[in-house]
């Protein structure tokens, strides 16, 4: 695969991507300070739990519905179209089906009872939300498109799951219509990239906003805390829902500088003007020393602290559709 190149900008040398202001993963000494003093929270070896009930074909009129398949795969249905965002039905997520993080827990939807899909959003190319076994199912059923971040579109294209002209690429605040009144912005994120040893940062990270008629919805992708969530509230006000991660965030001291925190998350909640928010990031793999439901607690404790309404900010239940307000 050719690797991405370009104009340089605040967060790319024309060969590498960055995060402004030199945030960035732990190098190797950090990696291994880590490794050495883990003090992992408890896991459920398996939690079974049956699928949710198969979605609605479409919403429109006004609604607004969501389903929270797992990690950061969610079904948004929304005025007539079918959002899904970083796929994810593997059971690793992982090069191998065989070694690397897990699943604790199977998909809340199962992958037959999805609905056509209209638009797929990546986030990014890690392993846990570019899973290459959903995309291939996905191309198998249906013709796709797709917007992804720079980069990552030869990642698709090379193995063949849309067309070239079904496959949009967008940098940091760039922006492509998906009809006459529906708009997809690509909007920074603290994070990093990377498949294997040799492509680190090689290909750009980002979250979303879509704005249609029924109003405009943000899905953050995966993201440490930073102020760029206070600038998408200032060039997108009035966000309706948006979709933040809140877990794989201990220790901080490590973590925090590509992963929020639940109690920054509700900051992130609050820059973002306090619209109905949704975590995710949480409960399918284990990345870090977070418990499995330590995330969820801690969300709750940080609302509370903030004296914020625990409505206006929910962690959803795996497979059930809400209908968002």
């Amino acid at each position: 695969m050719k690797f991405y190149r370009g104009p340089a900008s605040d967060h790319f040398n024309g060969e590498y991507f960055f995060n402004p202001g030199g945030l960035g993963p732990r190098g190797s000494g950090s990696v291994i300070k880590w490794l050495a003093s883990r003090e992992p929270g408890p896991w459920r070896e398996w939690a079974d739990s049956p699928p949710g009930p198969p979605p609605p074909a479409r919403v429109s009129d006004g609604g607004l519905r969501i389903t929270f398949v797992g990690h950061s795969t969610v079904l948004i249905q929304v005025d007539g179209l079918n959002f899904l965002t970083d796929p994810v039905w593997s059971m690793r997520a992982s090069p191998v089906p065989w070694i690397g993080p897990r699943r604790h827990r199977p998909p809340g939807l199962r992958f037959e009872d999805l609905p056509p899909i209209d638009l797929v959003l990546q986030s990014h190319d890690h392993y846990d939300h570019f899973d290459v076994s959903t995309w291939r199912r996905l191309a198998a059923r249906q013709r796709l498109k797709s917007v992804v971040p720079l980069g990552v579109r030869a990642r698709i294209l090379s193995r063949r799951f849309t067309r070239p002209e079904d496959s949009t690429e967008l940098d940091w605040w760039q922006a492509t219509p998906l009809s006459a009144d529906v708009r997809i912005t690509a909007v920074p994120a603290r994070h990093f990239s990377g498949r294997s040893l040799r492509d680190r940062n090689r290909t750009l990270w980002c979250g979303y906003v879509i704005e249609c008629p029924s109003g405009v919805i943000y899905f953050a992708g995966d993201s440490g805390y930073g102020r760029h969530f206070q600038e998408i509230n200032n060039r997108f006000p009035g966000i309706r829902l948006a979709f933040l991660p809140i877990g794989s965030f201990r220790p901080q001291w490590f973590m925090g500088p590509v992963h929020m925190s639940p109690h920054e998350a509700v900051q992130a909640h609050q820059d973002l003007g306090m619209p109905f928010s949704i975590g995710i990031h949480f409960g399918t793999f284990r990345l870090a020393d977070d418990g499995e439901k330590e995330p969820v607690a801690e969300l709750q404790r940080a609302m509370q602290a903030a004296v914020l309404p625990a409505e206006r900010f929910i962690t959803p239940e795996h497979g059930l559709g809400m209908e968002m307000p």
